[in-house]
């Protein structure tokens, strides 16, 4: 018997939200699990309005088992694939809050973002530590957009991984800047 056929699929809405627009799929797969092991930088969306509404748009159809995949959703298989191999794969699935800490160096004004990230790898919160020591505390509240930022399957992610308590000391020291977000 054909591993396709030991468990019955379910269908399942599946996102990539890359901040400024997104794109979705229906993914036929025996788990959510499953369907994040698969692709990477994707969430399956359970909203009953949402996959309402996205059964009039008219999305592509994937079967988790078939030999290709619509545009895009190829793309997440590939990367995800090239994934498996690397030492941390997986490593953070299953985990309900992340901390990390990254630098970022783009732009003029260098920061190191340290992040609280819940299960579907959207930030909760998130200190800036600026290169002349001042620590800036934000929300989802603050933010245009919060699409998810860590895909827990990704290995790239683990390196950055911190304590609560190094995350909790610095949102606990830094300040409320109102006027940096608007």
């Amino acid at each position: 018997m054909a591993r396709s056929d030991a468990v019955s699929k379910t269908r399942f809405l599946v996102l990539h939200d890359y901040g400024m627009g997104s794109t979705w799929w229906w993914v036929r797969a025996r788990s959510e699990q499953e369907v994040l092991e698969t692709f990477a930088d994707v969430e399956v969306v359970h909203t009953e309005s949402t996959r309402a509404e996205a059964e009039t748009w008219g999305l592509d159809e994937a079967d988790i088992d078939g030999p290709t995949a619509p545009p895009g959703l190829a793309g997440a298989r590939a990367e995800r694939d090239a994934q498996r191999g690397m030492p941390g794969f997986g490593a953070l699935a299953g985990r309900d809050l992340l901390y990390l800490s990254r630098r970022w160096d783009e732009g003029d004004h260098p920061m190191v973002y340290l992040m609280e990230v819940g299960h579907d790898g959207r930030r909760l919160r998130q200190v800036e530590l600026a290169e002349d020591g001042i620590a800036y505390r934000s929300t989802p509240e603050d933010w245009t957009f919060n699409p998810p930022l860590v895909d827990r399957y990704a290995p790239a992610w683990v390196p950055f991984v911190i304590g609560r308590e190094e995350f909790e000391a610095q949102w606990t020291r830094a300040v409320r800047d109102p006027g940096r977000w608007n």
